[in-house]
């Protein structure tokens, strides 16, 4: 997924501040920690800017990234998937670029999207959102 235009030009989803953005702390893992402790799945991985929680895109059936702003109010999550450097914001539903953050940026490249292996359903994308 490539992210829109205004993430490429280098524009930032929260100013010069980057407020809900902790650039030192590392991400919870490599997949979505709900959907392990449930055995559950996902499509694609997003991470928490602030705390480094990695939650499932919204596409994916526990729309965990999402729920994780609406529990915790972390206002910034980042993609989780390789070649993807996108932030999203979710107080203004805005797009766009942000700090480096800690390492990893993503989830290992062997790992299978949607995932994790072994997992996901054969008819997956009847679940899809």
């Amino acid at each position: 997924m490539t992210a829109p235009a205004t993430a490429r030009r280098g524009a930032t989803v929260t100013g010069e501040r980057h407020d809900g953005i902790d650039t030192a702390v590392t991400p919870s893992g490599n997949g979505c920690v709900e959907c392990l402790a449930a055995q559950g799945w996902w499509v694609h991985l997003r991470r928490c800017a602030q705390c480094g929680h990695i939650g499932c895109c919204d596409t994916s059936p526990g729309q965990h990234a999402t729920h994780h702003w609406e529990q915790t109010g972390h206002p910034v999550m980042r993609s989780f998937e390789p070649g993807e450097d996108w932030f999203w914001d979710f107080r203004t539903g805005q797009v766009g670029g942000g700090p480096p953050l800690a390492a990893p940026l993503a989830h290992p490249d062997d790992q299978p999207t949607p995932g994790p292996r072994g997992a996901v359903p054969l008819d997956w994308r009847q679940h899809l959102h």
